[in-house]
């Protein structure tokens, strides 16, 4: 797996967050139901967001975690930048220093091509356009789908 489970759960969320429509807030606590993540290891996850200005936060009765802007504001690439950083775009695939064009890794050649494909899909890829697949095409975030979810 290329991204942290953090990163990977974050995902998750911000999806289905943008999914409920992006503007309230929604529990961390359904959030976690719903996805099937530990709601303690979530808060935390979130907490990242919250801090790279992606989500705002809101405690009490009727708190939660909202997207701070609409979701086609927010790029993949984005979100994955806020947890797990940016070295997955950027880094060795084997985390070797100085590898490049003129000290390669055994796999540079190879690892190259798919970081580049890689960052333009993250970079391409809306949180807007991931949530109405999500919606549209009844995909899975978790266990559940997303109809069944509503349901």
């Amino acid at each position: 797996m290329i991204l942290s489970k953090s990163c990977v759960y974050g995902i998750q969320a911000a999806i289905y967050v943008a999914a409920q429509g992006g503007k309230d807030y929604v529990a961390i606590s359904q959030i976690a139901e719903h996805l099937n993540i530990s709601f303690h290891f979530l808060t935390k996850v979130l907490q990242q967001f919250t801090q790279a200005g992606i989500m705002l936060s809101y405690r009490g009765p009727r708190g939660g975690v909202s997207l701070s802007k609409t979701p086609s504001n927010f790029s993949l690439y984005d979100l994955i930048s806020a947890i797990d950083g940016t070295k997955v775009f950027t880094e060795c695939m084997l985390g070797l220093p100085g590898c490049g064009h003129d000290e390669p890794c055994p796999v540079h050649e190879h690892w190259v091509e798919l970081r580049l494909k890689f960052t333009s899909v993250a970079k391409k890829t809306t949180l807007s356009s991931l949530a109405a697949k999500a919606n549209e095409l009844n995909v899975r975030l978790a266990h559940f789908s997303i109809e069944a979810e509503k349901s």
